[in-house]
């Protein structure tokens, strides 16, 4: 059983189109594993910029709601601005 110099020719061609295939598809698929890889990471980190702003909002929307109370309003005056009504006597301390 001896191989013809034809049939050596054909297998070895073969042979070469096979490993350049393959090397072809490895490389396709580290490519797209390593693309996965960096949108996984995106996604998390959105994730949590998501969680962080629903929490700002949540907090954005509680001072809304304490913002439509005046007795809330005159209170937080009096205590930032040192607002004061007649008759009220303000005693700051300063906190070292």
């Amino acid at each position: 059983m001896k191989k013809t110099k034809k049939e050596k020719k054909r297998l070895f061609v073969i042979s070469t189109m096979i490993v350049v295939l393959l090397v072809v598809l490895v490389k396709s698929v580290a490519n797209d594993w390593t693309e996965i890889m960096d949108n996984s990471h995106k996604i998390d980190q959105l994730n949590e910029e998501y969680n962080n702003l629903m929490a700002e909002e949540e907090k954005l929307q509680s001072d809304v709601t304490k913002l439509q109370d005046s007795d809330y309003i005159a209170r937080y005056a009096k205590e930032k601005y040192l607002y004061s009504q007649e008759g009220d006597t303000i005693i700051r301390m300063d906190e070292d």
